[in-house]
């Protein structure tokens, strides 16, 4: 027997902020998520993002505390041109949400920019540069 990668599980302050951000990203929550203790939503590939509340943690976990000092993971998004990741990013900033790092050209071949979800962690948009080898 073999476990297999299926799912990636998030703690969400504020259920409804979470699946609002998302969603704004494209990923499809189903209706009524918002006001849900957990919440998914299925990933291209097959693996989904999972959202529990803080409170559905400390039913199983009741000495459960946010991290603090900044968060040691990232999602990352792969748009489908630089221009996307420049857009994606304007959108949501002019959204209001907060930035990460401003789209720029990394030394590693890809456009990259940076989102904070509203839970502080960091959700990548990137895209191959034109001419660089992946």
């Amino acid at each position: 027997m073999t476990p297999r990668f299926d799912a990636i599980g998030m703690v969400a302050s504020d259920m409804a902020a979470s699946v609002t951000f998302y969603r704004r990203l494209g990923l499809d929550f189903p209706e009524g998520s918002e006001k849900q203790p957990h919440a998914e939503a299925q990933l291209p590939g097959g693996l989904r993002l999972m959202l529990d509340s803080e409170e559905t943690i400390r039913e199983f976990a009741p000495e459960w505390q946010p991290p603090s000092g900044g968060g040691r993971m990232s999602l990352a998004l792969l748009c489908e041109s630089p221009t996307e990741v420049d857009a994606v990013y304007e959108e949501m900033v002019g959204a209001g949400y907060d930035s990460g790092l401003k789209p720029w050209d990394a030394d590693w071949g890809q456009r990259y920019a940076s989102l904070l979800d509203p839970d502080g962690n960091d959700v990548g948009l990137f895209a191959p540069l034109p001419g660089a080898s992946q």
